[in-house]
């Protein structure tokens, strides 16, 4: 589920609207995520996320601070899940490397195609430098760290043991894939997602030197 100069990502909001039936948070977070990639962070207001979600400005500050936590949540978001998934692949002893790196993909790419925004271009905001973005920038690390330590322990790992920069230009290869699948996707919606995410991993799999 690195990283500069690529407007690729995981997106996991949907289009908003005051009539959704959404709880009021969950509202603006969706109305965020709309407006952060459409029009831009820097060009988004507080007053605008309000209303695109159907609520006045001063109820949207009961939620959150302010556009900058708004912003937090939804990277954080991003990942999340996927970490969550790398984290049980990583554990799970029963299957092969390779199996585990390939539905590790699948269930990444089964994510990233789950919503219409992609937020990952949002990543590349100066403001995800600062010291409030940390948390979310540690989880993007540990989740691309997650493929390296699948990949390495892949048999086709083996023979690259003494070349350790050709392993990372592999991880780098395979998580730039996953990431900017949404991109390839959105020029073909009307594709099978279960059929897209399969033929992804397997594409991965090919890029890391594995078989499933």
């Amino acid at each position: 589920m690195n990283r500069p100069g690529r407007r690729v990502g995981r997106p996991r909001a949907v289009r908003t609207g005051p009539d959704s039936g959404r709880p009021p948070r969950e509202e603006l977070l969706c109305a965020a995520a709309e407006l952060f990639t459409v029009h831009g962070y820097a060009a988004t207001t507080t007053r605008a996320v309000a209303e695109r979600a159907g609520m006045r400005q001063a109820t949207m500050y009961h939620y959150f601070g302010g556009k900058e936590q708004l912003l937090v949540e939804l990277l954080e978001s991003t990942v999340g899940p996927s970490l969550v998934a790398a984290r049980r692949m990583l554990a799970d002893a029963g299957r092969t490397a390779e199996e585990r790196l390939w539905q590790l993909c699948r269930s990444d790419v089964l994510q990233l195609c789950a919503g219409p925004y992609n937020l990952g271009a949002l990543y590349l905001l100066p403001e995800v430098r600062g010291e409030r973005f940390a948390r979310f920038r540690r989880m993007r690390s540990e989740l691309k760290d997650s493929y390296r330590a699948l990949i390495g322990a892949t048999e086709a790992a083996a023979c690259l043991a003494a070349d350790p920069a050709a392993l990372a230009l592999r991880n780098d290869l395979v998580f730039g894939l996953i990431e900017g699948v949404i991109l390839i996707h959105r020029s073909d919606p009307d594709r099978p997602v279960e059929v897209f995410a399969e033929a992804t991993a397997d594409a991965a799999l090919r890029i890391a030197g594995a078989r499933r």
